[in-house]
């Protein structure tokens, strides 16, 4: 058994100095304007500004300072005084700056002008938003609109998003791809079919009266740290916490907040988890129903011994469909196969299991570790099998709580940003406009890339992000997106998706959520979702960047304007003039959910759009929330082989997403550089290696495709036998483009084949 004091890892806890010192190391690497301060104080605050990072939901009643050190980094990352301008690309062709470092192009600063791709010289060269805007238009509207895409990252407004969709039915296609397409849309498409929600159940409240809560593949403590507080305060008051998670993960072991004097001058600290189980990466099925079994198990005996309930017997009766099967095949699978497939021992699953089976109200919280699978739709249906079990589901204190990533990720799709015509009012949207909107499927991520490689694609629009950096198959769609005729980037920072372009390429910078935004009303305030599904209203003060940034939604009003013929009903310019108006058009189209929108924007703790299922009431084929059978016990999408090792894409405490703000994760006790692979000791002695060995990764995904990554330093951590990490997006040329969640087709990243090149 591999002991953590024969591994590198973190001493301290999560949050405390360290927390602080990460805020400051970075202002001063961004040498940060002087409203930077102003801004945080005012952060993630009823009126205020909203958090470009995590999507964690926001208090009506908030802390003194209500912004973590990852949202702190973001505002201060948003906020340097560094620039990137006209002269900076003056000096460097896209063919050397494609050979930096991501972290080294973001440090360049803002973006401060239009730019336009020039072949002759390989380099940008400013241009006019006139000028960008009318060739756009002139490009779009020489193309089949079906071979456009529109991708959208997700931190675009919902007065954005919601233009931008638009805009994309006007013009004649539903390819609207975003970023929840590479991480959620397993969410999406799971709890859509199983509970006829797309989204997760639970409201901040509930974690002030839950008895347990139970993690699944999430880390609060690099991609949402403000979690840690509900977290805290509710082990205070007695509730247990367990964390399924092949990394031991500061944020869930141990926190010492920051906002408490008494805490940051004393080794005091609070333990995070009761019980913590490095379940195998692709083993969550199997422990679930590891879990779902001993429960059952339980209700069997004490019904027999005391004709007392352990199931909520009278909700599976009035609420459920499918409990016989789903029962059936608990029943059939046996703990030897729980036990290989899980790597987790009988006793410990089954000491979950209590803690879940004596709890009275539980939430289910979890990330990526479950989405990013091959079978993560059944990560995700088993384990609201177990959440059905003791009605779970719809009732104050209980539910699942799904951590989305990008702090309008889930918002977007609520006003229309789907390729999937279905969740969308297109009937409402032709009433609302006068057109006829297209009813085929658009394109996926997946999809779109497919697309790409095979020509049908011929031109991109990016609202954000870092696409290429974000994918699989990086190397196979860097070649392919240069045969694109037009692709257009609209950004704050240079990244490396500005470096890959097309025939014809445009660079667009724009304002950022935290700069003032005026237009003809005056300044303008926009909104977003959190991941608890609620809405706030955020307001920006800061002075812009440059003089000559625009906003998202003007960005997106120009090129419309350009490139769509004019309709009496469609008024760009009046609806960018005043945002009100915008909102007015979302409250229409989306009238239950947005009533009162406007009035409503700077509600504390932000207003709730509603969710059906916590009502109990189940929009599924059924009627009824769904038991379902899993078709297989792994996630994995290949099975295990000799040499054959499971590698877990990985963010580290420095990075939000694509974005890198620096090279130290702390929390795990790595420091200057992301070239590493981590791997458990005794599979390094097994495999003949020594710490500190530079070695690479090659793809075994059984397809015959030449996959790999190189120079990589081995590194003992402390994982679970036959399980590898490594940072993301560095290990995104090891994914297969089809290798995905069979459902939703999210990319599969959190259990990649691989073997190692010594």
């Amino acid at each position: 058994m591999t002991a953590e004091k024969d591994t590198v890892h973190y001493e301290g806890s999560e949050g405390g100095w360290g927390s602080v010192r990460g805020i400051v190391e970075t202002a001063l690497r961004e040498r940060t304007s002087p409203g930077a301060l102003d801004t945080l104080r005012r952060q993630n605050k009823a009126g205020g500004f909203m958090c470009v990072s995590c999507a964690w939901g926001k208090p009506a009643k908030p802390h003194a300072f209500e912004f973590c050190e990852n949202g702190a980094k973001a505002t201060l990352w948003e906020l340097t005084s560094l620039r990137c301008t006209p002269d900076f690309f003056g000096r460097h062709t896209l063919t050397e700056l494609r050979t930096w470092k991501d972290y080294d192009l973001e440090q360049q600063g803002r973006l401060t002008h239009p730019m336009r791709y020039d072949a002759a010289t390989d380099k940008y060269v400013p241009c006019g938003w006139d000028e960008a805007f009318s060739a756009i238009g002139a490009e779009l509207k020489a193309l089949d609109p079906g071979s456009a895409v529109f991708y959208a990252s997700g931190r675009a407004s919902l007065e954005t998003s919601y233009l931008y969709a638009l805009f994309a039915r006007l013009y004649g296609h539903n390819n609207l791809p975003d970023s929840s397409n590479m991480c959620h849309e397993t969410t999406s498409v799971a709890l859509k079919k199983v509970i006829g929600s797309p989204v997760g159940t639970c409201v901040l409240d509930d974690f002030e009266t839950c008895d347990a809560i139970f993690f699944f593949g999430q880390n609060p403590g690099t991609n949402s740290p403000r979690l840690l507080h509900p977290l805290q305060e509710a082990v205070k008051r007695g509730c247990k916490i367990v964390t399924f998670n092949p990394v031991r993960e500061k944020g869930l072991e141990s926190f010492k907040n920051p906002q408490s004097p008494l805490e940051m001058l004393t080794p005091k600290a609070t333990q995070i988890s009761t019980l913590y189980l490095q379940v195998k990466t692709g083993g969550d099925i199997a422990a679930i129903i590891g879990l779902i079994k001993y429960v059952l198990a339980a209700e069997e005996k004490t019904w027999a011994e005391e004709q007392l309930h352990v199931l909520d017997v009278d909700f599976i009766a009035q609420h459920t469909a499918g409990f016989d099967e789903m029962k059936a095949q608990a029943d059939a699978t046996s703990w030897d196969e729980i036990e290989r497939e899980s790597g987790l021992a009988r006793a410990d699953i089954e000491a979950a299991a209590e803690i879940y089976a004596q709890a009275k109200r539980s939430i289910c919280m979890y990330g990526m570790g479950l989405t990013q699978h091959v079978h993560g739709f059944h990560n995700l249906a088993t384990l609201t099998n177990l959440w059905l079990l003791k009605g779970n589901i719809g009732r104050e204190g209980a539910g699942i709580s799904p951590v989305r990533g990008h702090s309008n990720v889930q918002g977007q799709r609520t006003v229309g940003i789907s390729e999937k015509p279905e969740l969308v009012p297109l009937d409402k949207l032709a009433e609302q406009f006068g057109f006829e909107p297209p009813r085929e499927e658009g394109m996926n991520t997946v999809k779109a890339c497919e697309n790409i490689i095979s020509g049908e694609v011929r031109a991109f629009i990016g609202l954000g992000g870092n696409f290429i950096r974000a994918i699989p198959e990086r190397e196979k769609m860097e070649d392919a997106w240069s045969r694109l005729r037009l692709t257009v980037q609209i950004a704050t920072k240079l990244n490396r998706s500005h470096l890959v372009h097309g025939e014809v390429t445009y660079l667009l910078p724009c304002l950022g959520r935290s700069e003032e935004d005026r237009q003809a009303s005056g300044a303008q305030k926009v909104t977003m979702e959190d991941s608890l599904s609620c809405i706030h209203g955020s307001f920006g003060k800061n002075t812009p960047a440059s003089k000559d940034l625009l906003s998202e939604p003007a960005i997106v009003a120009g090129l419309a304007k350009a490139t769509l013929p004019e309709n009496p009903k469609v008024r760009w310019d009046e609806w960018v003039g005043n945002y009100d108006l915008i909102r007015d058009l979302i409250e229409a189209t989306y009238p239950e959910q947005f009533h009162d929108f406007n009035k409503r924007v700077f509600t504390p703790g932000g207003f709730y759009r509603g969710n059906s299922a916590r009502e109990r009431v189940w929009k599924t084929e059924s009627g009824k929330a769904n038991f379902t059978v899993a078709t297989s016990l792994s996630a994995m999408g290949v099975g295990d082989a000799p040499g054959r090792y499971r590698l877990m894409t990985m963010r580290s405490n420095d990075q939000f997403n694509t974005t890198i703000y620096g090279y130290s994760d702390r929390l795990r006790g790595i420091e200057g550089t992301r070239d590493v692979l981590l791997m458990n000791p005794e599979d390094i002695a097994a495999a003949g290696l020594t710490v500190g060995q530079v070695v690479g990764l090659a793809s075994d995904a059984e397809d015959n495709v030449d996959r790999h990554v190189g120079g990589l330093t081995v590194t003992p951590f402390l994982l679970p036998r036959g399980c590898i990490g490594g940072y993301y997006p560095e290990m995104n040329p090891l994914v297969p483009l089809w290798y995905h969640d069979e459902e939703s087709k999210t990319p599969a990243s959190k259990g990649v084949p691989v073997r190692i090149v010594a």
